[in-house]
């Protein structure tokens, strides 16, 4: 690796050993922002889905801001690696559909919910147990999960832009295609498509933009501002209730939480560190320092009133720029402090504006697919299962467990019981009492 010329030296270079990881200031804040601007419409998506859970969307927004910032600040200054985090896509909207919707439990019970998987996650992070979980979980599984919460949240931005609708017949149908949000939605998704594929960095927020500015232009919304003082948190801050979060019936969306925060954080953290070159013989050094990260992040956010914080993949986009320490990260944890005074802007963004970007993510996570063993039947079937449940069943946690329940009954029944690690064999089963008795 080329170490730069011109050495930096002072705070920055003791905090983050530039020129042993052969790197300077400039190319870590271009890093920082390249990153920053993949994933800025974070405070208009997070916001946007949680509301409908009844959440304050300002508060929201101010939550969102700061958990990120907080989360991508100690990735940096603590574990020195160039990853940004924020509350993460699909966990929202498990939050928001499945927990608050779909079960009915108060949004303050599912932030407590949140609360107890980031302290699970602390201890998981002190010990030996996270490698013994994420070994445990079969390879086809692990891609199969995220394929489905991507699937997951392309039925949501097809649903939010109308261009699925619910029928009695079918269950769901197409929409009006002639409607204007419906149109600028489509047209907001392939503009994204055409700027990505061009490699413009901030694709997504300029489709996101492009829609608000188009459907305020044609009298759809409303335009709210730009900037304005920072929005009182108060309405969702240690709001969260942890006594009832303790209920027999939540024991499962706390391990939801918890399972998809850390294989998101996990595999985040290993293709970017990969693609950084911070990576050495396969293993990630300072691990348990970026995993605390994001473990007091979630913490943090759920105290402060939004869902589980995670790794970005987009973090990838900065080291594909040549970021590789953590000053790209607090680069990042700067700008969303920024983002603080621009609350009117965000709630400006309608629905529909925000679904090309879900269905952009959904695209860049649904991929996973191409991952499964498609020749071994014994573990095709149950990835399939998973991913197929998650969007059909509108639950992320049903699809997890019949993806576990499948892949354990497969293996069994085609004589190969013995390819089922006994952790594995153990999540299966607490599925299946789970289903059984709690569901």
């Amino acid at each position: 690796m080329e170490v730069s010329a011109n050495p930096s030296s002072g705070l920055l270079e003791r905090l983050f050993k530039l020129n042993e990881n052969g790197t300077t200031v400039r190319t870590e804040v271009i890093a920082g922002i390249t990153i920053f601007l993949t994933m800025a419409y974070v405070v208009v998506v997070n916001p946007a889905i949680l509301s409908i859970t009844g959440m304050d969307f300002k508060a929201v927004f101010v939550a969102t801001c700061i958990s990120a910032a907080i989360g991508s600040a100690i990735m940096g200054l603590v574990a020195n690696y160039p990853i940004a985090l924020a509350p993460g896509m699909g966990l929202n909207a498990y939050f928001t559909f499945t927990v608050v919707k779909g079960m009915g439990v108060p949004w303050q019970i599912a932030l407590g919910a949140v609360f107890l998987s980031g302290c699970l996650f602390v201890v998981v992070s002190l010990s030996k147990v996270r490698e013994q979980i994420i070994n445990a979980i079969p390879t086809s599984l692990k891609f199969s999960i995220s394929a489905g919460v991507g699937m997951f949240l392309g039925l949501l931005a097809l649903k939010s832009s109308g261009i699925v609708v619910a029928s009695p017949a079918t269950f769901v149908t197409l929409g009006n295609l002639h409607a204007p949000s419906t149109l600028l939605a489509i047209f907001g998704f392939f503009l994204i498509l055409a700027l990505e594929y061009r490699k413009v960095h901030g694709s997504i927020i300029i489709g996101i933009l492009a829609v608000t500015a188009l459907s305020i232009a044609f009298g759809l919304s409303k335009f709210e501002g730009i900037a304005a003082p920072i929005p009182s948190m108060a309405p969702t801050f240690m709001q969260m209730d942890l006594k009832g979060a303790l209920s027999a019936t939540l024991i499962g969306v706390v391990f939801v939480f918890f399972f998809v925060d850390l294989f998101d954080t996990t595999g985040t953290l290993v293709a970017v560190a990969h693609r950084a070159g911070i990576s050495k013989d396969g293993k990630l050094p300072r691990l348990k320092r970026a995993l605390m990260a994001d473990s007091t992040a979630i913490i943090a956010g759920a105290a402060m009133g939004t869902s589980s914080t995670v790794a970005y993949i987009e973090s990838a986009a900065g080291a594909a720029v040549g970021g590789r320490t953590g000053l790209t990260a607090t680069v990042v944890a700067i700008l969303f402090i920024a983002c603080l005074w621009l609350s009117p802007l965000a709630a400006s963004v309608p629905a529909y504006a925000t679904a090309p970007a879900l269905c952009y993510v959904a695209v860049l996570m649904t991929r996973g697919l191409a991952e499964v063993e498609w020749d071994d039947l014994t573990e095709a079937a149950p990835a399939v299962m998973g991913a197929l449940t998650m969007p059909f069943t509108y639950s992320i946690a049903d699809g997890i467990a019949f993806g576990f329940i499948s892949y354990a009954l497969v293996k069994l029944l085609a004589g190969r019981a013995r390819e089922v690690k006994p952790a594995a064999w153990i999540i299966a089963v607490l599925w299946i009492l789970k289903l059984a008795f709690l569901h």
